[in-house]
C-alpha cells in the first residue's frame, strides 16, 4: 500500500469533516509519534532562514551577532532566535546535539568541520551539499558548498 492509498483510509478513521473543520478554523491535527519531529523541523527550518537572513554580514571573530558572526556566533544566534539554546563554541554545540549520519542529514542540521576528533567550523545544513557559515576573517555570512568529508551532523533537539 503507497502512502497515498492510506491517506484516504486514515481521514475516513480520524473523520474526514472534522478535520476538515479543524483545519478551516486554523487549528491542528495531532499525530502521535510526529509531533517531536514537526517541532524539530520547525525550529531548524526558523534557524536556517535566520542565518540565511544574515547573508553578507562580516565575520568577525567572537561576534554573536545580529550584524557580524563568527562561524558558532551565526548558529548560536540562528537557534536562539528560533527558540532553542546553543552553547557558545563549535565543539560545545557538537557535543549538546544529536549526532546523525550524513545520510540522514536534514536541511537545518549543524554541520561541524573536524580535524581528528577536534572541531574546529560550524554551519547550517541548507540542503543539496550546502551550508550557511562564516567562513573566516575578512569574508561575509555565506551560502558554500561542503568541501571536505570531514564533517559530521548534529540535529538540535
Amino acid at each position: 500500500m503507497t502512502a497515498l492509498n492510506r491517506v484516504p483510509s486514515l481521514m475516513v478513521r480520524a473523520g474526514t469533516a472534522s478535520a476538515l473543520t479543524i483545519a478551516a478554523v486554523g487549528g491542528s491535527i495531532v499525530v502521535p509519534g510526529l509531533s517531536a519531529d514537526a517541532v524539530a523541523a520547525t525550529t531548524a527550518t526558523k534557524a536556517l532562514k535566520i542565518a540565511a537572513s544574515k547573508k553578507g554580514s562580516p565575520y568577525r571573530y567572537g561576534a554573536t551577532g545580529p550584524r557580524r558572526f563568527d562561524c558558532s556566533g551565526l548558529t548560536l544566534y540562528a537557534f536562539k532566535k528560533a527558540g532553542k539554546k546553543l552553547p557558545r563554541t563549535a565543539a560545545q554545540q557538537y557535543n549538546k546535539t544529536h549526532h546523525v549520519s550524513a545520510r540522514h542529514r536534514k536541511a537545518g542540521d549543524l554541520v561541524f568541520f573536524h580535524s581528528g576528533s577536534s572541531v574546529y567550523h560550524v554551519g547550517i545544513y541548507a540542503g543539496k551539499g550546502k551550508i550557511w557559515h562564516a567562513p573566516k576573517t575578512g569574508d561575509v555570512v555565506r551560502l558554500q558548498k561542503i568541501w571536505t568529508k570531514s564533517v559530521w551532523y548534529g540535529r538540535v533537539s
